[in-house]
């Protein structure tokens, strides 16, 4: 229990460096990219750190079966988008939550997310 409260005050020591390090990675963030897929690949999405979507992917048998036009298969790849781009969203927060991790020595901080808003 002293451990972290010792880590902490090093934390509240170093909140400069930290905030300035939170800087930096929003900067990568932007650079950093996941991939997103659903269907076995069918859809994959694109996505930079900031949960920004660059790029959508349909593959070849998936867009035949879109413009064949039934309802059936609109939502079938309407589901299959949604869920990539979830895929694409939980990658992120799990990137950030990682470089959180690295900026804060392991730390769980609540609120440290914010610094990269």
């Amino acid at each position: 229990m002293f451990d972290q409260f010792k880590n902490l005050g090093a934390l509240m020591k170093n909140a400069g460096q930290i905030r300035e390090k939170a800087e930096q990675l929003k900067a990568e963030l932007e650079r950093k990219t996941v991939e997103g897929e659903a269907g076995g690949g069918a859809v994959r999405v694109t996505m930079n750190g900031k949960m920004r979507v660059l790029r959508v992917d349909i593959d070849q048998p998936m867009m035949a079966a879109f413009a064949s036009g039934g309802d059936d298969d609109k939502t079938m790849v309407e589901e299959l988008i949604a869920a990539a781009v979830n895929n694409a969203v939980d990658k992120v927060q799990e990137m950030i939550a990682e470089q959180m991790r690295e900026i804060t020595g392991g730390m769980n901080l609540p609120g440290m997310e914010n610094l990269l808003g």
